[in-house]
């Protein structure tokens, strides 16, 4: 069995995720849980085969030297030939986009794969504050961050970003990305995408390069390092939009990890540029939906406010989720608030919601006074 039939019978289950690995059957992760493909275990040797099918030289190269290798893939029809994967991108046939990880464990090597929806959702499907998120959009400077674990449609939310500022505003918008996931054609703006390994070679790199590209706006796939984030406070402070992701969940723990990243002797000056420049934050965890045939998404979001301002800047981080609590005039929600809401719809099992709350034992006198 080729790995292009896999993916083929992977896909017929619209999984999010496709797992690989010799001397296990695939998997696929529906709705959030793992499931097991009707298929025979692959071999040490089949997995090595699919692993110089699906990459390049140089990346097969990038894998041996590493020990594992980002790459993003089309596949047309769910079949492809070897041959498609030397063409560039965007001469391939149009079909299902992935986002595959291929890694070195006990000497043989397994591949994590990623369906990419080739449709960018809007703000109404994702189930995202519309307002709140149109204004983060027609922001003109500073720092806009959306965060959450991996898996949770960090990626897919300022996508739908990048695509309502590509059909509304005549802006200049430059992705930094590792690898591409959506694919955005120039519309109302002009997009340039450029991703990691092959048109640039890091974060640090192609963002200091981004501020002599004339952008209006800057998407970082992810603050990764002290580099990187240092130029994207740079960057929104002179005038740009930046937007990137975290791997944290919550305002303040985001907030914390941007200014622990610094040396001490930095770290009050780096709170009043970050009190300056921080636009908003959007936290975001999903969750098993009440019927188990989907995910939903909850989200915390953090408008800036002079308060919340000044709480940064006092180091007074403690006190975020507070401002959040009391802060739904300015069109701020909590996570917790947003988790009793989809239990009150019906969406999510309250057992489930509460796995995901900030406080459980307070989110069970929620439930229950709800």
């Amino acid at each position: 069995m080729t790995i292009y039939s896999i993916i083929e019978k992977a896909l017929e289950r619209d999984p999010s995720d496709i797992h690989i690995s010799a001397g296990m059957v695939p998997y696929c992760r529906c709705a959030g849980r793992l499931v097991e493909l009707d298929l025979p275990a692959t071999t040490e040797e089949e997995t090595l085969a699919a692993a110089h099918q699906l990459l390049t030289q140089a990346q097969f190269a990038q894998l041996e030297a590493e020990g594992e290798v980002d790459v993003s893939l089309s596949v047309p029809d769910a079949v492809v030939t070897a041959l498609e994967q030397d063409k560039p991108e965007e001469d391939q046939q149009p079909g299902t986009r992935l986002r595959l990880n291929v890694f070195r464990q006990r000497g043989s090597y397994a591949m994590a794969f990623r369906v990419l929806n080739k449709h960018i959702p809007s703000f109404e499907e994702l189930g995202l504050p519309q307002s709140q998120m149109e204004h983060f959009c027609t922001l003109t400077s500073g720092l806009v961050l959306v965060t959450g674990s991996t898996g949770t449609g960090k990626t897919t939310t300022i996508s739908a970003m990048v695509d309502w500022m590509n059909r509304n505003r005549a802006c200049h918008i430059i992705t930094i990305e590792d690898p591409i996931e959506y694919f955005h054609e120039h519309q109302k703006a002009i997009v340039h995408q450029r991703e990691i390994g092959r048109d640039t070679t890091s974060f640090g790199s192609a963002l200091r390069s981004a501020l002599r590209q004339d952008p209006d706006v800057i998407f970082i796939g992810e603050m990764r390092d002290l580099e990187s984030i240092s130029i994207a406070l740079t960057a929104a402070e002179t005038g740009h939009l930046v937007l990137s992701t975290l791997h944290t969940i919550g305002s303040a723990k985001t907030i914390d990890r941007i200014i622990d990243v610094f040396p001490d002797s930095q770290q009050q000056q780096v709170r009043t540029q970050l009190s300056m420049v921080l636009q908003g934050i959007l936290s975001q965890q999903l969750l098993p939906s009440i019927d188990g045939r989907r995910r939903e998404l909850a989200t915390e979001l953090l408008m800036m406010t002079p308060a919340v301002r000044n709480l940064i800047r006092e180091n007074r981080i403690p006190q975020i989720p507070n401002a959040i609590l009391t802060g739904a005039a300015q069109g701020m929600r909590s996570m917790d608030a947003n988790l009793l809401q989809l239990v009150q719809q019906g969406r999510v099992h309250a057992e489930e919601a509460r796995l995901y709350a900030s406080a459980p034992d307070r989110f069970d006198e929620l439930v229950r006074r709800g």
